[in-house]
């Protein structure tokens, strides 16, 4: 199943049913495709009000950092460099 997003494009690799021991399995095709590796690393956050999770890979994360961080330092430029300039007010020299 497929589904566009404002992030692209999403696939749904199917199911998975927590064990009692909050275990989960990744699906085979999920792995292949993501090359997700065994003693990968992933961080988990909250998703849709508390009905899910997102998982990203650590080293993942970091290139969404530095990504944005790149991008916020662009940004910051631009403003800086239309920022308006003060204008004096009178008896100011």
């Amino acid at each position: 199943m497929r589904f566009k997003h404002i992030w692209g494009e999403h696939k749904c690799f199917g199911s998975m049913t927590v064990s009692p021991r909050g275990q989960v399995v990744i699906p085979a095709s999920a792995r292949k495709e993501l090359g997700i590796h065994t003693g990968d690393t992933f961080l988990v956050f909250n998703a849709f009000r508390g009905n899910g999770l997102i998982l990203f890979k650590g080293e993942a994360v970091e290139e969404v950092l530095n990504e944005m961080s790149e991008h916020m330092a662009s940004f910051e430029k631009l403003v800086r460099e239309h920022k308006p300039k003060p204008t004096k007010t009178k008896g100011e020299v």
